[in-house]
């Protein structure tokens, strides 16, 4: 009653991957990105029911994330998009895991630690070929292969870059990339794995797929409707509470923190368990709906560190202990991370990623 709790549909996630497998296949393996906790889904079991469903890749952002994957998932290749720290190329060769160079200075630093453990560690080199994160500039690739493989120590089993911005309608910019990162390849060894497209580059350009394609918000189920792509793919997460109090109010009753909202009628007020230290974005104060019996009900009020307040009508049989759906559907009636996004001026991954870890996560397969 005190929390707002998450159910993972695993059964939606693998028809997901079925339905991205279908389009890519046969050639390029699909990548899955699960940095960010699998996008506030669950690490574990999200890459579990992956496995489950054959896919050999995973990417993440930090170290600590492939090594937990590693424990349950021995024999997946095993990416860390994000800088790794020189001094513990230890837990690379032990734990079997892949890092990306992420400029010159970083490659050699890794060589020489390989190098004085007379061992070779298998490495991807990210190439900035526009997004001006991480990589080397995809102009001093040649320059900075010589150099590495002069220095010894690594072994370039794969090359990667990330595209800054893909719209199908004005694909400009990404064919831009797209070229930089061919001649860039050039430069690499031939039997490299190579990787560029991102989940909204696989939906529209099968040509920039590669060797892999690195999925992450479509296979959670955004990105992915427009009926023009190359797949279709749902929304795996509910995020669901319940109702801890109903009162009648009169109207010209001010609700929550500053009286931000007054009821224009007699109606009721039901206080529910979830507030903004739960991840509710405060952005929806007196904007975003819940669903509560199958029917919308609008936020009122300021969205509070533990409870919001909701308008259900005058008439509602709502009472204690009713769930209320923050993200997902309840009847004929839906509310996804997209809409909540829209309201907040973010993305769904914003919105995804901040459901608090600690809610309890229920997996369940349909």
């Amino acid at each position: 009653m005190n929390h707002s709790w998450v159910e993972i549909n695993l059964g939606q996630l693998r028809k997901n991957i079925r339905s991205i497998r279908s389009a890519v296949n046969p050639g390029p393996e699909i990548i899955f990105v699960v940095k960010a906790d699998a996008y506030g889904h669950g690490l574990l079991p999200i890459a579990q029911a992956a496995s489950e469903e054959s896919v050999r890749w995973f990417t993440v952002a930090y170290l600590d994330s492939a090594i937990a994957l590693r424990e349950i998932l021995p024999e997946a290749h095993l990416l860390v998009m994000g800088y790794i720290d020189p001094q513990q190329i230890d837990l690379l060769f032990e734990n079997r895991i892949l890092p990306i160079i992420t400029d010159l200075e970083h490659g050699l630093a890794l060589a020489s630690e390989a190098r004085s453990r007379r061992k070779v560690l298998d490495v991807h080199l990210k190439i900035d070929t526009g997004m001006g994160r991480l990589g080397v500039q995809w102009d001093d690739v040649a320059g900075a292969m010589e150099k590495l493989n002069s220095a010894g120590g690594l072994n370039v089993t794969g090359v990667c870059s990330h595209f800054a911005k893909v719209e199908p309608n004005a694909p400009v910019d990404a064919t831009l990339q797209a070229e930089r990162f061919k001649v860039a390849m050039e430069c690499v060894p031939p039997t490299a794995f190579k990787h560029l497209s991102s989940s909204r580059a696989a939906l529209y350009f099968p040509e920039w797929d590669f060797d892999g394609v690195r999925q992450g918000i479509d296979l959670y189920g955004y990105g992915a409707a427009d009926p023009a792509g190359r797949f279709l793919t749902s929304p795996i997460l509910e995020w669901k509470t319940r109702v801890v109090q109903v009162k009648s109010v009169p109207p010209g009753f001010p609700v929550g923190y500053y009286g931000t909202h007054t009821t224009e009628y007699p109606t009721q007020i039901a206080t529910v368990a979830v507030g903004y230290a739960d991840g509710y974005n405060r952005s929806l104060s007196n904007r975003g709906d819940v669903l509560i019996g199958g029917r919308r009900c609008a936020v009122v009020g300021r969205v509070s560190m533990n409870w919001i307040t909701v308008d259900v009508g005058p008439d509602a049989n709502v009472k204690v202990g009713d769930v209320v759906t923050l993200i997902g559907r309840q009847g004929e009636e839906a509310i996804w991370a997209s809409e909540l996004s829209q309201i907040c001026r973010t993305i769904p991954y914003e919105i995804l990623t901040s459901i608090n870890s600690s809610l309890k996560r229920k997996y369940i397969e349909q």
